[in-house]
């Protein structure tokens, strides 16, 4: 069991945190992208004496990995939140920051944030349905079958969003722990296949939410 009075969440717009307010949960908006996840999360956790537990949650798109790729209005549960495009790019491929010989932090696994394994195992308790993997934070989302299917390959992620490694990240940079809660809002890859149910995205954030409120 957790304490659900730690629980803070960080939501990158306003209409994704709405999803949680009347929860009883912290509910904070940061922003779209890595700076604003990471600022807001450090200003948020910083000089507080009770070890907060922090949930970046919000939409998402699905990558491309076969019988295992989340279905629109499902939820994903991040055992990690990967930096996409920290490294270098050539003509032989991809190399990771940490591959280059500069770690992005000591409790870096490569370029992946891991989350915290008891909010992890209580939320997945909470919702017994939910998609379990990595999640890619991108800075250019996949707008390309070709780069939506090169994402998924190299960082093993089921959905890629903008924030959850900036807040995974800054969270445990201050002591405390965190994980990723995404809903799957489209797929990724080409624009006119992405198929976008933002109302069934929601919905699921609100039913998370409300599952929250009891643990």
């Amino acid at each position: 069991m957790i304490d659900r009075s730690r629980i803070l969440v960080v939501a990158a717009t306003d209409r994704e945190a709405d999803c949680f307010r009347g929860s009883g949960l912290r509910v904070i908006v940061s922003g779209v992208g890595r700076t604003n996840a990471a600022v807001a999360t450090t200003l948020a956790v910083a000089g507080r004496t009770d070890s907060p537990l922090v949930i970046s949650a919000g939409i998402a798109g699905s990558l491309p990995v076969g019988e295992n790729t989340p279905k629109i209005g499902s939820l994903v549960l991040g055992t990690a939140a990967c930096y996409a495009e920290e490294g270098l790019m050539t003509a032989e491929g991809f190399t990771s920051i940490a591959e280059m010989g500069f770690p992005l932090a000591a409790f870096a696994e490569g370029n992946s944030i891991t989350a915290d394994s008891g909010l992890f195992e209580a939320l997945r308790g909470a919702f017994p349905e939910v998609a379990t993997g990595p999640i890619a934070t991108v800075a250019t989302c996949s707008g390309t079958d070709g780069l939506a299917a090169e994402i998924a390959l190299r960082t093993g992620a089921i959905a890629e969003a903008m924030e959850g490694a900036a807040v995974l990240h800054a969270a445990r940079l201050l002591g405390a722990g965190a994980v990723e809660l995404r809903s799957i809002s489209n797929r990724t890859g080409d624009r006119e296949r992405q198929d976008w149910r933002l109302p069934e995205a929601f919905e699921a954030l609100r039913s998370a939410a409300a599952a929250l409120s009891l643990i």
